[in-house]
């Protein structure tokens, strides 16, 4: 019943907001309609006839300009250097040529110099087999190209031939027999890059652009600015000549007016695309109501920013705190809320699961610690008789033969191992001593092995050295690795401890190349790993895999795999890292 009361609508958050918003904003919307009406049709008239007419202008010059350049063309035609090498080629003698060629290519160049929109010029002269350009001099005639760019030129509707995405001026010279092939051909060759340049002259407003289309809609050319940038011509190409001028599309997700101007004598058309933006954009009178705009905006912000912080953000932000408090350990929170709103429900909700959690934690944490030091203490009761014996052995011989320079060493290692074992004053040592404890059993072994079994222990880092581990955690393994891999190795056994940190991740490898490890037992060994069920007996490595994912977490604990070496590898992973203080000295 409590949240059923609290969450009826006229006591949410959310409605209060939005009717402060909508009072707020409403005269502000209601002026901010009539303002945009009066700016649209002030602006628009005059950017869409002013565009209107520069497009029409740039169109009559091109036009001139072609017609000059056909001009031009036709009267290479009957240039007298140009029909000698077309039709008294082959008696011609080679200074002849030479100069007629000369002569020729002179023609040529300053046909091309003569306008900034040719590219280059050509002359194809089937009966010599040559083509003369501008730019590339006298090669063997591009056939292709005089056939291709004539067929196009049967098509009376426009002056320009489109090609291969190029724009071209051809004009030939016809041969007496009907139906032949002409006798040449010159083929004028508009520069494209030179067009787009010019388009771009009308792209005056941010974010325009002007497209150049062909009626038969087979060639584009466009100089883009802005999004349209970022958008494929043949995309929206096909809507644009649809669109009447004046009108608005759709490109890019953004809205456009368009303004077409066309040449039927060239075949071509001009749309100009100008952000609806720069259309709404406010003329003199605007300038003083912007003003008036900023105010009210600064004024909606101010009321809106207060009413989201005493509604939203002062709630949230107590109850986030509270969170943070919780984080670091402060279970002593009680948040009231006198509102009859959503967070008043979650304040409720929230003190009632600190006051669960607070209950929870005493008793799991309690329980953790005390199944974690116990089987710590069962760990350290698991003294190896076997050990023992062969110690108790080791002494006896080094008594019989008198030495007792070594009796006293080993004696005092013994003693030194032994109390590590037992004491029992800190769960938790540091990886220096740890590693220590594991060097100190490796030096009792290799009394008792002699020669045949050798042990390798990588430097450990200072950042290492003083990470706190669980107690006994390396020397079992490593125990484990004398026992049952290399006890029955004739000579040349080998144990590796090596250690690898990569950010909070710690890696203890301890590796063999015992020859007695076979598959079924590695897998034996994974599945009690894995398993580790609670009532499982705790002695070994699954002790040690245990104690690990208890102080350290689930994702830590032991991995083990076949080694290079070999034999058993056992990876003892510390994803948490260990804390770096209150670590008692096991030495003191």
């Amino acid at each position: 019943m409590f949240f059923q009361k609290d969450s009826s609508l006229r006591n949410t958050i959310f409605l209060r907001m939005i009717v402060t918003f909508l009072l707020i904003m409403l005269p502000i919307l209601i002026f901010a309609v009539y303002l945009y009406q009066w700016i649209v049709q002030t602006a628009s008239a005059d950017i869409r006839s002013s565009a209107s007419a520069q497009t029409e202008f740039y169109l009559r010059d091109m036009e001139n300009e072609i017609e000059r350049m056909k001009l031009m063309q036709y009267s290479l035609l009957e240039d007298e250097d140009l029909n000698k090498l077309a039709l008294t080629w082959e008696t011609l003698p080679t200074i002849d040529r030479t100069e007629n060629l000369n002569s020729l290519m002179k023609r040529l160049f300053i046909v091309q110099n003569s306008s900034t929109y040719i590219k280059d010029v050509r002359v194809h002269i089937m009966t010599i087999g040559r083509t003369i350009s501008s730019v590339g001099g006298v090669r063997e005639i591009e056939g292709k190209r005089f056939r291709e760019i004539r067929s196009v030129f049967g098509d009376r509707r426009s002056q320009v031939i489109e090609w291969q995405g190029g724009l071209y001026l051809s004009a030939m010279k016809q041969r007496g027999v009907k139906g032949a092939e002409p006798i040449l051909t010159v083929e004028i060759e508009l520069d494209i890059q030179e067009l787009r340049a010019a388009l771009g002259q009308f792209n005056t407003y941010p974010g325009s652009g002007t497209l150049l289309l062909s009626d038969r809609a087979s060639f584009a050319l466009s100089s883009v600015t802005g999004d349209l940038a970022h958008a494929d011509p043949s995309q929206y190409s096909p809507k644009i000549r649809s669109v009447a001028s004046g009108e608005r599309l759709r490109i890019a997700g953004a809205p456009y007016y368009i303004v077409q101007s066309g040449s039927q004598e060239l075949g071509l058309s001009i749309y100009r695309m100008i952000p609806e933006g720069i259309i709404k954009t406010p003329l003199s009178k605007f300038y003083t109501w912007a003003w008036v705009f900023a105010v009210a905006a600064l004024a909606i912000i101010i009321a809106f920013a207060l009413s989201t912080y005493k509604f939203i953000h002062k709630p949230m932000l107590t109850l986030v705190k509270s969170f943070r408090r919780m984080e670091h350990g402060d279970l002593d929170i009680h948040i009231k809320h006198e509102s009859r709103d959503e967070f008043r429900y979650l304040y409720s909700r929230f003190n009632q699961m600190v006051s669960n959690l607070q209950s929870l934690i005493d008793q799991v944490y309690k329980q953790t610690i005390m199944a974690q030091r116990a089987e710590l203490k069962q760990l350290q009761s698991q003294i190896n008789p076997h050990f023992l014996y062969n110690s108790f052995f080791i002494l006896n011989t080094m008594a019989k033969t008198g030495d007792t320079e070594r009796i006293e060493q080993l004696t005092t290692m013994l003693g030194e191992y032994f109390q590590f074992v037992t004491r029992n004053a800190s769960d938790l040592v540091s990886m220096e001593q740890e590693i220590h404890h594991a060097r100190m059993y490796t030096e009792i072994q290799a009394m008792r092995f002699s020669r045949r079994i050798g042990v390798r222990f990588d430097p450990l880092s200072e950042e290492l050295k003083r990470v706190s581990v669980p107690r006994l955690i390396v020397q079992p393994i490593v125990e484990n690795a004398f026992k049952h891999s290399l006890e029955k190795k004739a000579a040349e056994g080998l144990i590796i401890v090596r250690f690898a940190q990569e950010g909070a991740e710690i890696r203890v490898i301890v590796e063999d190349n015992g020859d007695r490890l076979t598959d079924e037992t590695l897998a034996q060994l994974n599945e009690s790993l894995n398993v580790c069920q609670e009532q499982a007996e705790t002695t070994g490595l699954v002790n040690i895999h245990r104690r690990l994912r208890i102080t350290f977490g689930e994702e830590s604990g032991l991995l083990a795999e076949r080694s290079a070496l070999g034999g058993l590898r056992v990876t003892i992973l510390l994803r948490a890292g260990g804390e770096h203080t209150g670590v008692q000295d096991d030495d003191r």
